[in-house]
């Protein structure tokens, strides 16, 4: 029965799953160099040079090290999908039990070179209200840079956008990536609507065990990432074989206590047998 539960909410997840940008040469004019395209295991340029939203100069070896990160990137005059983005990834954090700052920590990196890191500490202040959890603002950086140091980070991440002199925005797709402690990219998530279970499952794999409980140890056996839909999927062989194992402690415990119970009632029998005698 566990099973056919988990097998219909895996169902019912795959059928809302988001997916990848589709190739450049299937993409609308003006959109071609506009996409996500993941570099899993892809080390994070540690040396790349960025300003926070106080203006200190940082390197991004600075946040390294110590926990798994998120990283998202987004440009902070964007009026549509980065706000969008920005929201679904505080809210999403809010339904996970591990605490930004403690756990695991957030780089929000702006790809845009003209933006202030003024305008960085505007964006951190409203969303580190939004998010609401003590200690929040050490953990959550938002970050400005120069066009090198941006150009490195988002060519080797996979994020591809594209400029629009008519409208001065951006065009660009919307994910966050989950790296570890030693800034190696684990796994992408798109869109603006990021599910807990796996942001949670993300974290937990991206710090190699050093966050989670046993359910989390549990979980990751029974689901597995599925890097073309940036979403984690249930692992059908593994859940099988829990279920079964389960059934068979289970039966294992039934048969002991009978077999207990049993015992109990015959030295019971023989007892007042020999009483009676």
């Amino acid at each position: 029965m566990c099973s056919l539960v988990l097998l219909s909410a895996s169902a019912g997840a795959q059928i809302n799953s988001g997916v990848m940008s589709p190739p450049a040469n299937t993409r609308p004019p003006r959109l071609e160099n506009v996409g996500i395209e993941q570099h899993l295991d892809a080390q994070v340029p540690p040396d790349l040079t960025f300003r926070d939203e106080t203006g200190k100069s940082v390197k991004l070896a600075d946040y390294f090290g110590r926990k798994p990160l998120i990283l998202n990137l987004v440009y902070y005059n964007c009026t549509m999908l980065c706000g969008e983005a920005l929201a679904g990834l505080a809210s999403a954090m809010r339904l996970v039990k591990f605490d930004v700052g403690n756990e695991f920590d957030v780089i929000t990196v702006s790809f845009d070179p003209r933006e202030t890191p003024e305008m960085a500490a505007a964006k951190k202040i409203d969303y580190v209200k939004r998010y609401g959890r003590a200690n929040a603002a050490a953990g959550w950086h938002f970050l400005t840079g120069q066009p090198d140091s941006i150009n490195a980070l988002t060519k080797t991440v996979g994020f591809q956008y594209q400029y629009d002199p008519k409208s001065n925005q951006y065009a660009h797709a919307t994910a966050i990536m989950v790296l570890t402690p030693q800034g190696r990219i684990s796994r992408y998530f798109y869109g603006v609507d990021f599910p807990p279970k796996d942001l949670r499952m993300g974290l937990v794999e991206a710090s190699q065990g050093k966050i989670g409980n046993a359910v989390d140890a549990v979980l990751l056996y029974c689901y597995h990432y599925n890097p073309e839909t940036g979403k984690y999927g249930a692992m059908v062989a593994n859940i099988l074989r829990l279920a079964a194992a389960a059934t068979i402690l289970l039966l294992g415990g039934l048969i002991f206590i009978l077999w207990r119970l049993d015992r109990s009632v015959t030295k019971k029998t023989a007892t007042k047998t020999r009483y009676a005698q």
